[in-house]
């Protein structure tokens, strides 16, 4: 058995046996949520919890005054920055602001793997986001944290093959390793930090070009659509695949060939792009 085999059993044994060590969401996004869920709570509590992480008040006020929400009247202190957002788009920015501190590593290779892969994340939220504003039933900001932690099953990986120095340093085994296991650890990861339901079917079923469902289209479908629109102009393998051939794009009104980024959603991915780096 391959080395190459022989971490990825291992890997999938430990995530089954309840051995594998998963990210935690950072306490400020859990605090947020918790108080967003206390029904004695008001959106001025929220705002003191985001105003007890200096960086995170400062990101926030930058978003409520991007062009994404596209306001008139600028936003100086969290509460209005909160107030402009609503509970929803709140609860969700806050975590993926803070997503970014996870993406840090210990070795220069996993650090621009992370980097490519923070990068490549945000690229799907910003297209994700800006298709939601065309589909009846899909919220925005949801679809925007869809695309954030769609690959984050790949963490646990980057984190463990650290310690296999001649398989960080052999980029097709380690990307067949991510390809393989990053699905069902994403799936775990999700389901760890109690993340809805549709938001856990993405991390597991993003990679699964061939799935159908009945019914309208949902965040899986706008994150399989989006993940694969940004790899155009790569050499990524699914690039070479018949895009009419999956089913997202038809639930999504949309035609494989078209560059969506081109179309009337550019400026939007743009400033979504923009409102996500502003602080990276």
């Amino acid at each position: 058995m391959s080395l190459q085999q022989e971490f990825i059993n291992q890997l999938l044994s430990d995530l089954k046996n309840d051995k594998l060590v998963l990210p935690t969401l950072p306490e400020v996004a859990l605090k947020v949520r918790d108080t967003l869920e206390d029904e004695n709570a008001s959106l001025v509590d929220v705002a003191r919890v985001v105003t007890s992480d200096t960086a995170l008040s400062a990101r926030l006020i930058q978003v409520a005054n991007s062009p994404l929400l596209r306001a008139n009247r600028q936003i100086e202190t969290v509460e209005a920055a909160v107030t402009r957002m609503g509970s929803n788009m709140v609860r969700n920015l806050v975590t993926s602001i803070v997503m970014e501190q996870m993406f840090q590593a210990t070795s220069d290779i996993t650090d621009k793997r992370l980097r490519r892969l923070w990068e490549h994340s945000t690229e799907v939220a910003a297209i994700s986001n800006a298709l939601a504003h065309t589909q009846p039933g899909l919220q925005p900001d949801h679809a925007l944290l869809a695309g954030l932690v769609h690959d984050i099953g790949a963490l646990p990986i980057l984190s463990r093959v650290e310690d296999y120095p001649e398989l960080l340093e052999d980029e097709p085994a380690l990307d067949t390793i991510i390809a393989t296991a990053h699905p069902r650890l994403g799936e775990a990861i999700l389901k760890a930090w109690n993340f809805p339901p549709e938001i856990v079917d993405v991390a597991a079923n993003h990679e699964n070009l061939e799935r159908e469902h009945d019914g309208p289209a949902d965040y899986t479908d706008l994150i399989i659509v989006a993940n694969l629109q940004s790899l155009l102009g790569t050499d990524h393998p699914h690039t070479k695949l018949d895009w009419n051939k999956v089913p997202a794009f038809a639930k999504l009104g949309l035609e494989p060939d078209v560059s969506i980024v081109d179309i009337e959603v550019g400026q939007n991915v743009e400033a979504v792009r923009a409102a996500l780096s502003a602080g990276a």
